[in-house]
């Protein structure tokens, strides 16, 4: 009789928990509790500069003349990554808000593709339920439903059938799944799950390589720092770059067990053995108090502090498009 061996972050009574060696939150349940039913809903609108987005003109252009292998920021968390024939899109958050209906957090800038211009995707990848990473009404509006593989981490595919799509595979930590030349992994992160008051960590959240002959590509989804990243770095990796997470770290004492901070994102990024890195999931949308435009700044001051090189800190306008 074979027994089988659960995984640590497979919870005995069901959902799920973070990798050993995940930072632990130090706020109390009050101070988190009263962070979301207060910030989430203020109305801070900051001005956003010309330089940090481009036109629609822009990124039809940049998009098209760019040939394979790129990586096109369509704002926030949400990406097209092409690799040889294949496009992949990530965290596909398009709407105006990150919540239910009209309530959460409101963009303050556009994204670079609504939901019915994004190209027709070989593979979409969601890393997670939250609200500024799977979004309901994109993915109603996603044109594609029956030809786009659609990859989640473990609790997620009916959320996908429900809504038409045809092609759905859910994955645990490790597993992959091939594409032709393509291997997508679902990998480690550390955060949480829930889009509401009595789901929390029952479905999986999760990173993603995405790798053919020529490019290994890792997306960090929603994550803080932890141990986790050296283990994948040396399972996974060397990666070509590693597109992770710089926005949405404060207030600390809360954010630490959750999301990177810019400085955490360059160790990440050399735990990972990332030849160079773009720091993502900022510059869109206000999910926390801290100046929106101060993660760039605090990215590439760490690549310098760190050794990891400045040049190998990317960020992107959002609609950019960047040969790899």
């Amino acid at each position: 009789m074979t027994s089988t061996i659960r995984p640590y972050h497979h919870r005995e009574n069901g959902g799920f928990r973070n990798p050993p060696g995940s930072p632990r939150r130090t706020s109390t349940k009050w101070e988190a509790l009263k962070f979301f039913t207060s910030f989430p809903f203020s109305d801070r609108m900051p001005k956003v500069p010309a330089a940090h987005f481009l036109s629609k003109l822009e990124v039809q252009e940049q998009y098209e003349k760019t040939p394979s292998p790129s990586i096109t920021w369509i704002g926030h968390a949400a990406f097209i990554i092409r690799l040889g024939n294949k496009t992949i899109i990530t965290d596909p958050f398009v709407s105006e808000v990150a919540g239910p209906g009209i309530l959460g957090p409101k963009r303050f800038l556009p994204p670079a593709f609504t939901a019915k211009e994004l190209p027709k995707a070989d593979v979409m990848a969601v890393s997670h339920n939250h609200y500024d990473h799977l979004d309901d009404e994109a993915l109603r509006a996603y044109p594609y439903k029956k030809e786009t593989l659609v990859i989640v981490p473990l609790g997620l595919k009916e959320f996908f059938t429900k809504r038409g799509y045809v092609r759905v595979i859910e994955q645990d930590w490790w597993q992959e799944t091939q594409l032709e030349e393509l291997t997508i992994t679902t990998l480690p992160a550390v955060h949480f799950s829930g889009r509401g008051l009595f789901d929390g960590n029952k479905t999986l959240w999760a990173s993603f390589a995405f790798r053919n002959a020529d490019k290994n590509v890792w997306f960090s989804g929603d994550t803080a720092k932890g141990d986790i990243f050296q283990s994948i770095g040396e399972q996974k990796g060397p990666f070509d770059i590693a597109l992770i997470g710089i926005g949405a770290y404060e207030p600390r004492n809360f954010m630490r067990s959750v999301h990177a901070s810019p400085e955490d994102a360059v160790e990440m990024a050399i735990d990972l053995k990332a030849k160079k890195t773009i720091g993502m999931h900022w510059g869109s949308i206000m999910l926390t108090p801290e100046d929106p435009f101060e993660p760039p700044v605090r990215f590439r001051k760490a690549a310098i502090d760190q050794n990891y090189g400045e040049d190998n800190a990317l960020l992107l306008k959002v609609g950019e498009t960047l040969s790899i």
